[in-house]
């Protein structure tokens, strides 16, 4: 990974849980080559974290907006976090 690596804390809103978003998500995740890890909240929403080159973690960030074909996303919650040098992708 190069010196810009940087994280980012998501929460997605709307209907994202059982529309296949978490698995798709990693899925963009590897294609994108960004670390992290996505799960399911108790109030219904997706919670993320993204770790990488700050455009592929912008990427992920993009997809989240839409998602996928399913799911109906009403808001993206972004804010900054500390890299924690995660070097792989998980769902929780």
């Amino acid at each position: 990974m190069t010196d810009d690596v940087i994280a980012r804390h998501v929460i997605v809103r709307g209907l994202v849980q059982g529309v296949f978003f978490r698995a798709s998500c990693e899925q963009e995740a590897h294609r994108a080559g960004v670390a992290g890890w996505v799960r399911n909240r108790s109030d219904g929403s997706v919670e993320a974290v993204f770790e990488g080159p700050s455009a592929a973690v912008q990427q992920l960030i993009d997809w989240c907006h839409t998602g996928p074909s399913r799911a109906q996303v009403e808001s993206v919650e972004v804010n900054d976090d500390e890299p924690t040098g995660a070097q792989q992708f998980t769902t929780r």
